[in-house]
């Protein structure tokens, strides 16, 4: 038997980068590019914000006429006026001052805000307790953004806060990267539909198709099932070729294992050059992991346990899904530390990723290993999240803090 020869997670990831780049381009209005990574970096058409604009609901100054004011000695002030939200300020001079509200528009003249509490008004004269700075309370026109800046970089992912941004700057259409379309297969004679209801003899519901769809739309793919290949080859071959040109990355679930009916391999090898470049991944779960450039595009072939195949694609698919939407970040998750409930044994060489299930107890988090074979869902199910057992960490004592990652 031809022994696995495993190759680095991070040496994976370095492969992911260097085979594969964002896909076509294409316009779309701001309003439906939520989620998208941007395939042009957008420049500021304007100053924002576009005038000086007060923080607090005040009054606006010459900051140099609080100068020397205390409760004691206040300095006086002739108030001529409210500055209208959206209304253009009248110009102040010496010894004058303009109410202004959060946001408003300072007017010429003024320098500084001196907040309300810091007042006391009788009738037009302004009490003022307190001396401020120049630019106290106050943001500068293209304090944020000077026209010509650079508001978002190629490649970053437009969120709420983003697309908030662009509109602000007066921009309705943006350039973003296609959206990848994943083809995914599940495979094995032994594999029925999951809506099946009677089982024949050794069969089991294919429960990662369901699972990994979803968090291949959650990742921002759109998916196309090809349902569950039998093993025979040709067909296999066939019917991923056909799914191949139809996508931007091609999905196999089962199939990787090391044995006389793996069909996965030999069929990355058929669908075009260079072909394979991992054969197995020093990690656990998940080692029989295949990765394949077909004519420049991915092919990931996952292992058929499923707690193997979520843990890889979790990871490498999404790594790959990013990738191919042309993001310009590392994959990044969100961990909280919490302290080891017990002992964890690791093999040295090998990244460990263990089920966690998080417990809240007087002393702060706790996090308890879910330990099960690599076929088990139900301990998917009971975690909350994943520890990551470095490969050059053996094992980690109970006590110790670590971070855990959170299951998406």
């Amino acid at each position: 038997m031809k022994l696995m020869k495993v190759t680095d997670p991070d040496e994976v990831l370095r492969l992911i980068k260097e085979n594969f780049s964002g896909l076509e381009r294409e316009t779309l209005p701001l309003e439906s590019a939520g989620g998208r990574n941007l395939a042009d970096s957008l420049k500021a058409p304007e100053d924002v914000p576009g005038f000086d604009r007060s923080t607090v609901d005040g009054y606006a100054v010459a900051a140099r006429d609080t100068f020397g004011a205390s409760e004691g000695i206040p300095a006086m002030l002739d108030c001529i006026g409210e500055i209208l939200m959206g209304q253009v300020a009248p110009q102040i001079n010496n010894g004058q001052c303009c109410l202004v509200h959060t946001g408003g528009m300072l007017p010429e003249g003024a320098d500084a805000v001196i907040m309300v509490e810091d007042t006391d008004v009788t009738g037009s004269t302004v009490q003022v307790f307190r001396q401020v700075a120049p630019a106290e309370n106050v943001i500068h026109r293209g304090e944020d953004l000077k026209e010509g800046d650079i508001a978002l970089p190629e490649g970053h992912k437009l969120r709420a806060p983003e697309i908030g941004l662009l509109a602000s700057l007066g921009i309705s259409r943006v350039n973003v990267y296609r959206r990848p379309v994943i083809g995914f297969f599940s495979s094995g004679d032994e594999l029925a539909d999951h809506k099946t209801r009677t089982l024949n003899p050794g069969q089991i519901r294919d429960s990662n198709a369901p699972a990994l769809l979803y968090l291949a739309e959650q990742y921002g793919a759109s998916v196309k099932y090809g349902g569950i290949l039998p093993d025979q080859f040709e067909i296999f071959l066939d019917k991923s070729r056909a799914m191949l040109e139809e996508t931007d990355l091609l999905i196999f679930s089962g199939g990787s294992s090391v044995g006389s009916r793996d069909y996965t391999a030999r069929t990355m090898q058929e669908l075009g050059t260079p072909g394979l470049l991992v054969e197995g991944i020093s990690i656990q779960p998940g080692k029989p992991t295949l990765l394949a450039n077909c004519n420049g595009k991915p092919v990931l072939g996952l292992p058929g346990h499923p707690v193997s195949a979520l843990n890889i694609f979790s990871i490498f698919g999404k790594a790959i899904i990013n990738r191919l939407a042309g993001s310009n970040k590392d994959i990044f998750k969100p961990t909280v530390k919490a302290i080891l409930s017990r002992n964890i044994s690791s093999q040295s060489g090998r990244t460990d990723y263990v089920r966690i299930k998080l417990e809240e107890t007087a002393e702060g988090l706790k996090a308890v290993p879910v330990f099960g074979r690599s076929g088990m869902l139900r301990t998917l199910a009971e975690a909350d999240g994943l520890l990551i057992v470095p490969a050059a960490v053996e094992g980690l004592s109970a006590g110790e803090a670590v971070e855990v990652s959170i299951w998406e």
